[in-house]
């Protein structure tokens, strides 16, 4: 007869999913994930078969679920315009500013980290900046049309730029905490919309 689990996959994934977003893939070891989540190497072994690299796909995808959708916040909205555009981007330089947002994101971190040689990994940050892509669409067409961006703003277009926008100042952010640049940034990217 199996032994019955004595914890829950949930808690080791949250535990994982902190260690890889704080630690990057590679430099985080079984022991480090041992130690995060207060599981035993075999025990991992047996519920996430794959061990370190299931864990971390899987610590993707409860990122996704979990952490991308506070930071989203009301981009994701039917209804989210300009206004809420620009409070996404103001709330990724709040984050970038503080010492646990120097973190960055860890679908940004994983682009950089693992995509080009990891496909899976790929696909779900891929999924991620599809999502995100969406969200940005959706509040230009909506701002279009109530008149808070130029009638000549390409939405989709504009969303793609928005996008590798956002995605780089998360990279900057990460370099360098600075104030200003991080606000310059946002400012130059909202300046064309309108």
């Amino acid at each position: 007869m199996p032994r019955r689990r004595e914890f829950e996959p949930e808690t080791v994934l949250n535990g994982a999913m902190l260690r890889f977003w704080e630690r990057g893939y590679r430099a985080t070891s079984i022991e480090d994930l041992v130690k995060a989540t207060g599981v035993k190497p075999g025990s991992i072994y047996s519920a996430f078969p794959g061990g370190k690299r299931t864990l971390f796909l899987k610590s993707l995808e409860r990122y996704s679920q979990l952490v991308v959708p506070q930071k989203l916040g009301e981009l994701e909205a039917v209804g989210a315009g300009l206004a809420e555009l620009r409070g996404y981007f103001d709330g990724l330089v709040r984050d970038l500013l503080s010492p646990e947002g120097r973190q960055g994101c860890l679908l940004v971190n994983t682009a950089i980290e693992n995509a080009a040689e990891d496909d899976e990994a790929a696909a779900v940050v891929r999924g991620h900046l599809a999502r995100l892509e969406r969200c940005m669409t959706t509040a230009l067409e909506n701002a279009r049309r109530r008149g808070e961006v130029r009638d000549s703003v390409d939405p989709a277009g504009s969303a793609k730029l928005m996008v590798a926008t956002c995605q780089g100042l998360m990279v900057v952010g990460k370099a360098n905490p600075d104030e200003a640049l991080l606000r310059a940034i946002t400012d130059n990217a909202f300046t064309a919309l309108t």
